[in-house]
């Protein structure tokens, strides 16, 4: 069966880009194969250090994907730390990774750029990232183009592995959904928290109104004709609504007499009744700690198990009896 894997740190709340650029496509993987779906709370450790922040970002996330459509029924999902065994992997894998690999890592030097602070994690973070999927066997991990690198990385040292202890590891491939590769946030630039450009899942219906009616747009009158395709508004809108209803708004925007203000206003009355049924099943997974507990229990000891005959072979093959 299709293996995929896929992960997502609990770096706080989550906005609409994080949604289309990697749950919604997580959530629709269970359909067509065997997804592992893990909390990649060890990753998050590169860049914070607030021990009580860490385990409520971790519990959230768990609940936040659950709510947003990972169902454990269907998908192995787990709490990263809650599996050791990617840990050992990381330390066999690090003795077979050359230093010039990761030295060429875009996303070390893009840390590096804005001012990240320098450590081991931060470096190796491509290690811990290949032994997250090496561990599963992966064939296929859904990323975005900027994480495209940190696949090639891992098969790079797969290969290595293999070349020099004997066939351990599938060499995954990347998979990226190109028509949402980049999703734009209320002022246009890509959507994300370093630019403070976002529409979250479940912030507060006045705020995320405020958010939405913010989006920059160009001084066109109303009653002008406007290129729907210049438009953040329907850039947005078209990622969401059906096509009839993607195509009816570009009309609105050709014909003229339509106001950037209804538009906005139309955008975010479409986004707040999509995502209502996900904040009522977050509220009820909220009230149910004890659940979410069971399934972050349930998960680990599923994961550990598809784990356990590659660790197995990795041990007998390095010579840690």
């Amino acid at each position: 069966m299709l293996r995929i894997l896929s992960g997502i740190k609990p770096s706080g709340t989550l906005h609409i880009g994080n949604y289309l650029g990697m749950i919604r496509p997580m959530v629709e993987s269970q359909k067509r194969g065997q997804l592992f779906c893990f909390i990649a709370n060890l990753h998050s450790l590169t860049t914070l250090f607030d021990g009580p922040r860490m385990a409520r970002n971790s519990v959230d996330a768990l609940i936040d994907m659950m709510a947003l459509g990972i169902d454990p029924q269907r998908s192995v999902f787990w709490l990263q730390s809650d599996v050791p065994e990617v840990a050992e992997l990381t330390w066999y894998l690090g003795n077979v990774t050359p230093m010039g690999l990761l030295e060429r890592c875009h996303a070390y030097k893009d840390a590096l750029a804005k001012g990240v602070p320098a450590n081991h994690g931060l470096f190796s973070y491509p290690v811990l990232m290949a032994a997250d999927i090496l561990l599963f066997q992966s064939n296929i991990v859904p990323v975005g183009r900027d994480q495209k690198q940190h696949v090639e990385v891992t098969r790079d040292i797969a290969a290595k592995f293999n070349a020099a202890y004997g066939e351990a590891f599938t060499l995954p491939e990347p998979e990226i959904a190109e028509a949402i590769a980049t999703i734009p946030g209320v002022d246009g630039q890509k959507m994300s928290k370093s630019y403070g450009n976002t529409v979250e899942i479940f912030g507060d219906e006045k705020a995320t109104k405020k958010k939405i009616m913010g989006i920059v747009t160009d001084p066109t009158p109303v009653e002008a004709p406007k290129d729907p395709d210049k438009s953040v508004i329907y850039s947005i809108y078209k990622l969401f609504a059906g096509a009839d209803k993607a195509k009816t708004m570009a009309e609105r925007f050709l014909s003229g007499g339509y106001g950037y203000g209804d538009a906005k206003k139309e955008l975010f009355e479409m986004l707040w009744a999509y995502f209502e049924p996900f904040r009522n099943k977050r509220k009820e997974l909220a009230g149910n700690l004890d659940y979410v507990d069971e399934v972050r229990k349930r998960g680990a000891d599923k994961a550990r198990e598809a784990a356990a005959g590659t660790i197995k072979k990795v041990r007998e093959l390095v010579g840690v009896l």
